[in-house]
């Protein structure tokens, strides 16, 4: 056996970590998290590898990590340390605009700095672990690819988002929209690419999530399934864009048509972003991951007051089609006007105008059905801000002088939308755009990119797509109702979703059709309302038309209520693609949101998460017939403590919402 000498990284009060050197090579280090349940092994040898081991048990066996640089360097193969550095914190972060006003963040770290001008940083959390490169490097460097391997112990069960719409042929160009496969790692399509996150089902109730984050001018990495490992994944990058054109739905997307032989390039020294796996021992545990908040760079906003989060009135979806007016319904100041009336109404901060506001391609010039001004100057006399939606690319060209007209003019917010890319041209374009953006106090909400920290980072940046949401309804049969209960626990653990509730046309499984201009959702009434309580939405749309939300008053002052951030959140009871029960608190206020998939359930709602006092419930509950008229909902208000529990009945695909006034 080889004779090992060991030293504790920290002083005798930091007894957390240890590093042990061998006499001669591999160096083998291991890095525990402050309970100690969870131990980080790395070795640095002839490769660079790591293994995360939980109470004992092998999670995660010996994984290669690497930068292979264009020049035919390999950082991590045949390394050597020149310096280690080992930190222990314990502190709080004061979120902005998140699901929590706190956070808390503690690790242990070991920094490994290596010859040859780079190195490592590896964290030891309680609920698991993350590493990334950095480089010290003057002039920068060329990334050929980059090596990260995530090799399990067993053929475990996993939630697979595979590409499952790429544009062009091109698995990199894609909207980040899909439902989960559950299948054994071994059954994994290798013609495919997953989009992260994703889940692994350890067994005993324990799961692995695979992320990443902080993901600043750098490409998003994908998995695919690891050849040389029995049961892993194995990172896979977009090369960096040399030729680009545009095309896609009315030439809204910026194709790339020739990629370079490299995945990034850097000007000067660097970190790169973090890869990330979170430990959960229960689900309820897993749908509340912090790690985006504790790992992403901190807000380079110094004053972000002026950012409002909200909801927002939505066109689209309900495809401009409100009635009982005395004009033309459409994409025209009249019915702008209208949405705006409405917002004022029952309080609700925003209304967008979406797809078709702006002449062709040009962004600085209005539809000439649109008068801009009038539209705005109205929405300021009801205390209604105004965003407006851009294509990405007719966006970009233009950004300097779209921000500061529109900023001027009293826009609040942009929508960007058809990024449909994660290379790191397009990245750098999110970074860039929020930079801009927030110079002139400007919202924005990313669709068809995933979250990737810069909310964080950006705080301007309220939302994102990257989800399959309603709009998918619209003209597709996907099953929805369990894709519903599996995000929580996946998708949104990256950052908020724009998913758009708020259908008030509802239907079961076997009445649902597919319909462009009186769309509808899958499953009950309050299935919707409870997505925003379980959903986090710092901007959260009301997808359906006001019209309608005029007819349905009780339910549209329920959501209009409901806020998108709130100052504490609870899981209450969750079961991956099953179920979910959260609670959310903002001031003295308590919201329950509850979802089932197709299967109706009795749950049982322990009310112990409420301070103590009485409180006024507003609740909403499916409608003894829900499974047969999916609109059909019970409201009722009572008077409860935290004493007392209340047995909820979902209906398939059903929900239950409440809200709880202190008295």
């Amino acid at each position: 056996m080889r004779k090992m000498i060991c030293f504790s990284l920290f002083f005798m009060a930091l007894l957390s970590a240890q590093v042990c050197f061998a006499t001669a090579n591999p160096v083998e280090m291991k890095l525990s998290s402050p309970n100690k349940q969870i131990s980080l092994q790395i070795q640095v040898g002839s490769e660079l590898s790591w293994a995360l081991i939980q109470s004992g048990d092998t999670v995660i066996a010996p994984s290669n990590i690497s930068l292979l640089l264009a020049d035919g360097k390999i950082l991590g193969n045949h390394a050597r340390i020149k310096s280690t550095k080992s930190d222990s914190v314990n502190t709080t972060i004061t979120a902005i605009n998140y699901r929590k006003k706190e956070v808390s963040d503690n690790y242990n770290q070991v920094t490994v700095t290596f010859k040859g001008d780079y190195g490592v940083i590896f964290r030891a959390y309680n609920d698991g672990i993350a590493y990334r490169f950095f480089s010290t490097k003057k002039g920068g460097i060329v990334i050929e690819n980059e090596v990260a391997n995530f090799n399990f112990k067993a053929d475990h069960k996993a939630w697979v988002p595979y590409v499952c719409d790429p544009r062009e042929g091109d698995l990199f160009q894609t909207p980040f929209e899909v439902i989960y496969d559950r299948i054994n790692i071994s059954q994994f399509r290798i013609d495919s690419l997953a989009i992260l996150p994703l889940l692994v089902d350890l067994g005993n109730q324990k799961k692995a999530l695979v992320m990443e984050t902080d993901l600043e001018d750098y490409p998003g990495m994908y998995l695919n399934l690891n050849k040389q490992a029995e049961h892993g994944f194995v990172g896979v990058f977009p090369k960096y864009p040399l030729d680009e054109r545009i095309g896609g739905y009315d030439n809204l997307n910026l194709w790339v048509s020739r990629r370079a032989d490299f995945i990034a390039k850097t000007s000067e020294p660097r970190e790169f972003p973090w890869r990330v796996v979170f430990i959960s021992n229960s689900d309820k545990e897993l749908a509340d991951n912090d790690m985006v908040q504790r790992l992403a760079a901190p807000s380079r906003i110094a004053d972000a007051s002026w950012i409002k989060p909200g909801k927002v009135a939505w066109d689209w979806w309900n495809n401009w089609n409100i009635s009982h007016v005395d004009f033309r319904a459409g994409i025209n100041t009249p019915t702008y006007k209208y949405y705006i009336d409405f917002a004022s109404d029952y309080g609700v901060e925003y209304v967008v105008l979406d797809e078709g506001w702006y002449k062709g391609h040009d962004l600085l010039t209005s539809s000439d059905e649109i008068d801009l001004k009038e539209i705005l100057d109205y929405a300021k006399s009801k205390n209604v801000g105004i965003m407006l939606w851009a294509a990405w690319h007719d966006l970009d060209t233009v950004k300097e002088q779209a921000f500061a007209k529109y900023a001027e003019m009293g826009v609040k917010g942009f929508k960007v939308d058809f990024f449909d890319r994660d290379d790191q041209k397009a990245m750098r374009s999110c970074y860039d755009i929020a930079e801009l953006a927030a110079q002139h106090k400007i919202l924005l909400d990313y669709h068809g990119m995933k979250p990737s920290g810069i909310q964080k980072t950006w705080p301007n940046v309220l939302n994102f797509e990257g989800v399959k949401g309603l709009e998918n309804v619209k003209w597709a049969r996907d099953n929805m109702p369990p894709y519903d209960v599996t995000l929580p626990f996946i998708r949104m653990m990256s950052g908020p979703m724009d998913y758009t509730p708020g259908a008030m046309r509802n239907a079961t499984r076997e009445n649902f059709q597919p319909s462009n201009s009186m769309p509808m959702s899958q499953g009950t009434r309050v299935h919707q309302m409870a997505m925003y309580v379980v959903f986090e939405a710092p901007l959260q749309m009301l997808c359906d038309n006001p019209t309608i939300y005029r007819k349905e008053d009780e339910c549209t002052r329920f959501i209009a209520k409901t806020p998108t951030v709130t100052d504490r959140t609870v899981v209450l009871d969750a079961n991956v693609s099953e179920y979910i029960v959260t609670a959310r608190n903002k001031n003295d206020n308590w919201y329950v949101g509850a979802l089932t998939n197709w299967d109706a359930r009795s749950l049982t709602v322990d009310l112990s998460f409420l301070p103590e006092g009485q409180y006024k419930a507003e609740i909403f509950s499916d409608g003894i017939n829900a499974d047969r008229d999916a609109t059909d909902y019970k409201r009722e208000e009572k008077l409860l403590t935290n004493k007392d529990k209340l047995v909820i009945q979902l209906a398939p695909a059903g929900g239950w919402a409440a809200r709880f006034d202190k008295l």
